[in-house]
């Protein structure tokens, strides 16, 4: 038996604490989920990538809300 569902989804506020690479962050409905985890070196590195310094943050831009509700 199958089962078709149409989603509309409206997120006014998501909050995550943590995410790590292995992570699946679902929104909506999904009949089954494999897990999969490929590691590919695309760049050809041959050495470990230098550890972060103290002052180092990582930021992801978001865009600004389009408007209230």
């Amino acid at each position: 038996m199958n089962f078709y569902i149409n989603q509309n989804i409206t997120i006014n506020h998501l909050k995550l604490g943590d995410i790590s690479n292995s992570s699946v962050l679902q929104i909506g409905s999904a009949g089954i989920i494999k897990a999969l985890s490929n590691l590919y070196n695309t760049g050809g590195f041959v050495e470990p990538a230098p550890e972060p310094g103290e002052d180092s943050a990582f930021f992801v831009p978001l865009a600004p809300p389009t408007g209230s509700t």
